[in-house]
């Protein structure tokens, strides 16, 4: 269960998740897996027939999924699937062939990048690396000096005669590091938490509670493991015991995989393979969204927000319209509000005129006061009480009055709700936000027989889906703005952080769980830019816009106003000044979304995806590289003094200053309000535009590209008509550029390069290239 401090009330949810049952001392239950017979090979894999300790006899199957992935299922059935399965596929397994050998005490499955060695009594398996090297162990199970129990390995429990959960442990070395587990507000290195994968209507993002879980992890031992289940999930990450990793499945199975690398970029790219590639957003996604925020709107405010969001030069692709675009009382029966937008059509068109795509929002509850409810409810369309009424639940923990949950396992249901999105959609609005989706209650009955307890984290995924695919249907792409999520939920692009505080330390933990949700396999995430809860001070609101421009998408949003004309002028200024920058290095964040929906890797990267050799970089978590040449370094106190940290391997530029740094190194900053900690990689060629009010659709065009350095380098920059390489060679005084694609580089200019060192002559496909004077990043 989550973590309470003593003399605080007990804080409940509507969807508590529910505790497994503790066995009195003394109480056996515990069926490990002590020895098993090899019933034979074939193509993918091996079977075995395994004896539990209370003499139940189980099935064990170890096979490849996929070249450097290897499967391992335990079930008591050979047909068992997780009961997630029922609502949605989370993992598809690659068919490819596995070389099996065997003799009368051990199994060798070979997956290429990774091998199975297991040793048949007393049972054991070993995954190796191909020249025999250990990744990863299990545990066999550990006693104390008293003899008791302390891990639970490869097996299963019962309480009163009951199965109540499979369990699997491994070895862990003194060493090892834990990454991942979905977006987890906790230190990066997740080794001594408990991770418990349960969708919580997380209030922050200050504690161990997520709205979205993936129970996927990294070690810096070069591999991956992933477990197939939407049930919650515990993974005890050597808390119970510092030299184990625990892992309890209440599902009807153990179904896992061990994913190799070596490097954490492969083990993401296998994780793709085995979950889906990320959805790419399209390109005006990744400017600015500015929301209404949290307070009654109309449509003469949102226009009068639009025109002076364009008189002040203010960068913004989306307008946000959040709960009040709906009647109040009435959420989320998808309605205009009538009498405060009495033109909706006509307003979309004018926005639409001005550059501005629109964002409703909406969550799958509706308050029982809406007039939709009754009709709704007589069909059948919500949740249900397991003695068959409709279930009707605080989801706004008494904020707002009480809802029912549309049940999207009922096709009837989701057909309904999509006839609510789909008029909004023809009508000219953009893109949903999908907001709640975490309130499924354990003891919830679902149209096709699902508790939920096995709904509850898989419902995200079913919501997002179905929001994705009528705006597909309609406006011809597939995003969204997700709170929730789950295994799998890289499909469903973006997703953003939740209600945080608007607090210095909400910042910095606000980071913290996205950089360990991209470590999951997101790469498409955001917050809420100025904090959501709270009016933040001019300063922090400021600084977090800095953050905000400078993450893999950006949305200011918050209960109260985020507009930046509602702070002081030089806040404002400031504040826009960073925007400007985003929208200047678009050319640059554009490609390295690209090759994240193409890898798998995430767009703000911890340092340990580049340089996992560098045992600094697994535990670094409140700075990251945005793609691959910049690193940002937010500032998280009002002091504007911070320590950063240069990863190994490179040499970093101060983006302000033009100061070159050794990695490998600590700096301490002191950095003015107008800038944020930024360094680029030395030899980086980082192409810049003008910044303009929208992203646009079309290719970028008056290209700058600015070579820190005045080396070599080379980079790939993707747009709409094309991928162009871009190449530069240093030959004594003498830089050449070389472009190979679409791309029209205009002009060329130098950073970070002394007056000795700067080329006395420059060419661009050969050709004299106009060599301008680089103003910088953060212009005065």
């Amino acid at each position: 269960m989550p973590y309470r401090p003593p003399l605080v009330p007990y804080e409940t949810f509507v969807a508590d998740p529910p505790d497994l049952p503790a066995r009195s001392p003394g109480e056996g239950g515990t069926a490990v897996v002590g020895r098993a017979e090899f019933v034979g090979g074939d193509v993918s894999g091996a079977a075995f027939k395994a004896a539990l300790a209370d003499g139940v006899t189980a099935v064990v199957r170890v096979e490849s999924a996929g070249d450097g992935v290897i499967r391992v299922r335990l079930a008591e059935d050979p047909q068992a699937r997780t009961r997630s399965a029922r609502a949605v596929t989370l993992v598809r397994p690659e068919a490819r062939p596995a070389t099996v050998t065997a003799d009368d005490r051990w199994v060798r499955v070979d997956a290429g990048a990774v091998v199975a060695e297991i040793r048949l009594d007393p049972w054991r398996i070993r995954f190796l690396r191909p020249d025999g090297t250990v990744l990863v162990e299990q545990d066999p199970g550990t006693v104390d000096i008293s003899g008791r129990r302390r891990t639970l390995p490869f097996g299963r429990s019962t309480v009163d005669g009951v199965r109540v959960a499979w369990h699997e442990s491994f070895v862990a070395p003194g060493d090892e590091r834990f990454v991942g587990f979905g977006e987890k507000f906790t230190p990066l290195d997740k080794r001594g938490q408990r991770a418990l994968m349960w969708n919580f209507d997380a209030f922050g993002s200050e504690s161990d509670r997520s709205h979205k879980n993936v129970p996927f992890y990294l070690s810096n031992r070069g591999y991956g493991l992933l477990v197939d289940s939407g049930l919650p999930v515990q993974f005890d990450v050597c808390q119970s015991t510092h030299s184990t990793v625990q892992i309890l499945v209440p599902d009807d199975l153990l179904d896992y995989y061990v994913l190799a690398g070596p490097t954490p970029a492969e083990v993401l790219d296998r994780f793709d393979r085995l979950t889906g590639r990320p959805y790419l957003p399209p390109r005006w996604a990744f400017g600015a969204w500015i929301s209404s925020g949290f307070y009654p709107d109309s449509q003469q405010k949102v226009l009068d927000r639009a025109r002076r969001i364009r008189e002040r030069d203010i960068p913004c692709d989306v307008l946000h319209l959040d709960c009040y675009w709906q009647v109040a009382g009435n959420w989320s029966d998808l309605r205009w509000d009538a009498e405060a937008f009495p033109d909706p059509a006509g307003m979309l068109r004018t926005l639409g005129e001005q550059g501005f795509r629109v964002c409703l929002w909406t969550n799958p509850y509706l308050m029982t006061g809406s007039p939709l409810y009754a009709d709704a409810e007589r069909a059948g369309y919500f949740l249900r009480r397991p003695d068959g009424s409709t279930y009707v639940a605080d989801v706004w923990h008494g904020s707002y009055p009480v809802s029912a949950i549309v049940d999207l396992t009922n096709p009837a249901a989701v057909d309904w709700f999509t006839g609510l999105l789909r008029p909004l959609l023809q009508q000219g609005v953009a893109v949903f936000k999908t907001d709640f989706a975490e309130g499924v209650p354990a003891d919830a009955v679902a149209h096709n027989g699902m508790t939920g307890v096995e709904l509850h984290n898989v419902y995200s995924l079913l919501f997002n889906d179905v929001v994705a695919q009528v705006t597909e249907e309609v406006a011809g792409h597939r995003a969204v703005w997700a709170r929730s999520s789950y295994l799998g939920g890289q499909r469903h692009s973006a997703q953003w952080s939740g209600d945080v505080n608007a607090t210095w330390p909400a910042l910095a933990s606000t980071l913290r769980g996205g950089l360990s949700h991209g470590l999951s396999g997101v790469p498409f995430w955001s917050h809420d830019t100025g904090g959501f809860h709270g009016t933040p001070d001019p300063d922090l609101y400021v600084r977090w816009s800095q953050f905000g421009a400078l993450s893999p998408l950006l949305r200011l949003h918050g209960t109260t106003s985020r507009l930046p004309w509602d702070f002081p002028a030089e806040t404002e200024r400031l504040a826009v000044a960073a925007l400007r920058l985003r929208y200047r290095l678009m050319p640059y964040l554009w490609s390295a979304a690209v090759r994240a929906a193409r890898t798998g890797a995430p767009v703000m990267r911890a340092l340990l995806v580049d340089t996992p050799q560098d045992p600094t970089a697994w535990t670094v978590d409140l700075q990251y590289r945005l793609g691959t040449d910049l690193l940002v370094a937010p500032v998280l106190d009002p002091t504007g003094r911070r320590d950063v940290y240069l990863p190994v391997g490179d040499d970093w530029i101060d983006a302000a200053t033009g100061e070159r740094h050794p990695g490998g190194r600590h700096l301490r900053v002191d950095v003015p309000l107008s800038r944020t900690p930024l360094y680029v990689r030395h030899g980086t060629l980082l192409p810049l535009v003008a910044p303009h009010p929208t992203v646009g659709d079309q290719p970028f065009r008056d290209v700058t590209l600015v070579s820190w350095g005045a080396v070599e380098g080379r980079t790939v920059v993707h747009d709409v008509d094309g991928d162009t390489v871009i190449e530069a060679f240093r030959d004594g005084d003498e830089l050449r550029i070389r472009t190979r694609g679409p791309l029209l580089v205009g002009q060329l200019a130098f950073a970070g390069v002394g007056d000795a060192d700067l080329p006395a002559r420059s060419l661009l496909n050969g050709a004299a290239v106009t060599v301008v004077p680089f103003a910088g990043l953060f212009p005065a």
